[in-house]
């Protein structure tokens, strides 16, 4: 099945099916959009709200391990890190400051305001809700940004069917502890696929597994990666990636992929 932004934008079902299939995704692709009234999140069918006080991370791992379609305002969620990265809030001196991080994960206080003022965040004042939900269910009709978790593989590849067609190079950060920021904060912001290694806090709060990295970016580039994607299968690139072998004669394997490469030793 080809799958392109413009055939099928809103078969939401489809493109996560077809996502989940080529990259072997062990969970599940999801949405998230921020709204400007706690009513407008709350229309959102089959909503849940949290009856604790949760991480960011939280939040996200309900949709990606659990399937839930979970609302959120500032206030559910713990400390000003997780509200100031998505806009709901706590952007003030505080928080620039970095104080609460000062002696924990940096060293004086210069580092951790470097920190803090590095970080990809929505601005304050226009948000007031956001929601998570899986692609799959189509309940964000668009979601301002689509995320998913893979293995290290599993994003190359994706990223490589980015770059089939209209090529561009990706240059992505690292802020260190707090790489949400990296990742939907900077897709949120930027509009651009967002590439993340996920810090301490999406590992022990939000249940990220070691071999997984975070790729946010807004729905339209989806069919675009999922077209390259089938492009390269039909080369006969797919993932996962079959290991051919370290001692292997290579000229076997490179002339499946290459069939003009010259087969003289050494060339």
């Amino acid at each position: 099945m080809t799958t392109s932004a413009h055939q099928t934008a809103t078969d939401w079902p489809a493109i996560a099916a077809t996502l989940e299939r080529l990259l072997k995704l062990r969970s599940i692709p999801f949405g998230m959009k921020l709204f400007d009234s706690v009513e407008a999140m709350e229309s959102i069918p089959k909503i849940r709200r949290p009856k604790a006080i949760h991480t960011m991370d939280q939040i996200v791992a309900q949709a990606a391990r659990l399937g839930w379609t979970v609302g959120i305002t500032g206030d559910d969620l713990v400390g000003a890190q997780c509200r100031a990265v998505v806009g709901l809030g706590a952007q003030d001196e505080t928080w620039r400051s970095g104080a609460s991080y000062k002696g924990v994960w940096y060293a004086t206080d210069a580092d951790a305001r470097a920190h803090q003022s590095a970080m990809h965040v929505v601005p304050e004042g226009t948000y007031r809700a956001l929601v998570v939900s899986p692609l799959a269910g189509g309940r964000l009709d668009p979601p301002d940004i689509v995320l998913f978790y893979a293995t290290p593989g599993a994003m190359i590849y994706f990223i490589n069917g980015l770059q089939w067609s209209g090529y561009k190079r990706f240059d992505w950060s690292v802020v260190g502890e707090s790489s949400c920021a990296d990742s939907w904060g900077r897709a949120l912001t930027r509009r651009e696929p967002s590439l993340s290694i996920p810090c301490f806090a999406e590992r022990r709060y939000g249940g990220v597994l070691d071999d997984e990295m975070l790729m946010a970016l807004p729905p339209e580039q989806l069919g675009k990666a999922i077209d390259g994607m089938q492009a390269l299968a039909r080369n006969g690139f797919r993932y996962p990636f079959p290991q051919y072998g370290i001692q292997q004669d290579v000229r076997a394997g490179m002339a499946v992929s290459y069939p003009d490469r010259a087969a003289k030793k050494g060339d």
